[in-house]
């Protein structure tokens, strides 16, 4: 992706990214202890832990289940995490604080291509190289693979609700979750049909006669449901 989709990458999920270069950042959320009270955060409550590999980086939740949680393919994301794809879970940055190793932080802007803390960015361990999550102005995406989700209903509480960027991927995951071309709701959703996924358009949208039961678009086959099919395979995933 360009600077421009990385932005809207960000920005997409609806949770309010943006631009923004705190001097001070260490004093503000996620950054501050859990015993810290601020103005933004009074009471914390550690609920689930999560730290890097080395173990320098410690933090708590103190929120059992995220906002929303998906899988990105996108080649940024495929690229920076050397991964088929990544899994995030979106957080209020009050939800989050740092025990330990603030000072082993790193931060990288995927647009600019730079380490630096200007938001939206990620951020990471120094020392091991794990990321730990990409930082907005209010929330954060964090990488559930870096936290204790020992019980059923911890893991129960993190399952992703879609994919996203799908037709960027490098492998097919046929699970019957909503899958989108790009970002979630803002644009083509796609959906397993046996083993195989396909475009699902609305009416207005179908690029083929209205005689057409299927078509393909870019190599993609595509296939028409009616508006009321759609909306129940948004809502049923």
């Amino acid at each position: 992706m360009g600077a421009d989709d990385d932005e809207k990458h960000m920005q997409g999920h609806k949770y309010e990214f943006a631009h923004d270069n705190h001097d001070d950042w260490e004093t503000q959320p996620p950054y501050t202890r859990p015993d810290e009270a601020t103005e933004k955060r009074e009471n914390f409550e550690k609920k689930v832990h999560g730290s890097c590999h080395c173990g320098r980086v410690q933090y708590w939740l103190n929120s059992d289940k995220p906002l929303a949680s998906k899988y990105c393919h996108c080649i940024d994301c495929k690229k920076i995490h050397g991964a088929p794809f990544q899994w995030a879970a979106i957080f209020k940055k009050t939800d989050l604080s740092f025990e330990n190793g603030v000072k082993n932080l790193r931060f990288y802007k995927t647009s600019s291509k730079k380490n630096e803390h200007v938001l939206p960015c990620k951020v990471g361990c120094a020392e091991c190289g794990s990321w730990i999550m990409d930082e907005g102005r209010n929330m954060v995406l964090l990488f559930p693979t870096l936290l204790n989700l020992d019980t059923p209903q911890l893991r129960e509480n993190f399952q992703p609700q879609c994919h996203i960027f799908y037709t960027q991927r490098v492998v097919d995951i046929p699970d019957g979750k909503d899958k989108w071309t790009k970002l979630d709701k803002d644009s083509e959703l796609m959906k397993d049909v046996n083993g195989a996924a396909v475009l699902v358009f609305l009416e207005a949208q179908r690029p083929y006669s209205r005689s057409d039961k299927s078509s393909t678009c870019a190599g993609v086959e595509v296939r028409l449901e009616s508006r009321v099919e759609r909306l129940d395979t948004s809502e049923g995933g």
